[in-house]
């Protein structure tokens, strides 16, 4: 081996030989024993080379150092920058691999089953959809649509009128809450809820309007609900009553409860 190839032998291990210089290189290095040889017993030295650059290398071929030890030095440094890349590339590899076989795709995912290199769709997660009741809601009931009614519940229906009213009561600091509804109300007409205490005393809590249609009927089958509030206490109350009010004021009772 001359000197002039230990000197392309340096310069390929720091990486200053143009492509045509470095191509030639290695095509001598593959059949030289002798290069492989020296490359392989200067790999201790590696990781005390591994920061120098190629100018700093080829200063110290100016200097008066064993030129054989600078060279195999070259060589050595060259030789494990090479088997570094090839470890770092099979990692990649061995990584891209076992990701495959967790998610059951691999390089299947990536290159498609017909190597097309079309993406494979992606699983999709499924989500189990409870099927919604088939029995339908009453419109009526209170409870639609909202939280279940509290408090004490009473019901009454009018034999004369036929109107029909469910009440719940609910005793509060400032007295009794009174939520009720009402069904079976022809109108149009104008009513009130009236309480009476037990010392016979009354009280009118609310009014409102009847549309002709009237609340809960074959015209409009939706039950009226509302919500009123007296100062009275729930152990004061005697009965509620729904009355109808004509024009000149006077009341006709519509649906009552008693005994409270």
């Amino acid at each position: 081996m001359s000197r002039a190839d230990h000197m392309d032998v340096a310069a390929y291990a720091l990486g200053v030989l143009d492509p045509q210089d470095a191509e030639r290189f290695e095509e001598h290095l593959a059949g030289c024993w002798a290069c492989a040889a020296e490359l392989e017993t200067m790999v201790p030295v590696v990781g005390l080379l591994a920061g120098i650059d190629g100018e700093s290398m080829a200063a110290l071929e100016q200097t008066h150092t064993d030129p054989a030890l600078l060279d195999r030095t070259l060589h050595a440094v060259r030789l494990d920058r090479r088997r570094n890349r090839m470890r770092q590339l099979l990692v990649a590899a061995a990584a891209v691999v076992v990701v495959g076989g967790l998610t059951g795709i691999g390089f299947a995912g990536i290159l498609g089953d017909n190597g097309s290199g079309a993406p494979l769709a992606e699983p999709t997660a499924t989500v189990a959809v409870t099927p919604p009741s088939s029995v339908p809601a009453d419109p009526n009931d209170p409870n639609v649509g909202g939280n279940e009614q509290d408090g004490e519940k009473h019901n009454a229906v009018d034999p004369s009128t036929g109107v029909t009213t469910t009440m719940w009561l609910t005793e509060r600091e400032f007295g009794t809450r009174i939520d009720f509804q009402l069904t079976r109300l022809p109108g149009p007409r104008t009513c009130r809820l009236v309480v009476v205490r037990k010392n016979n005393t009354s009280e009118a809590l609310s009014t409102w309007s009847v549309p002709g249609g009237g609340y809960g009927t074959s015209t409009n089958q939706p039950a009226l609900q509302l919500s009123a509030s007296t100062s009275a206490g729930r152990d004061d109350i005697a009965k509620i009553q729904v009355q109808s009010v004509d024009v000149n004021g006077v009341a006709t009772p519509l649906v009552t409860i008693a005994d409270l």
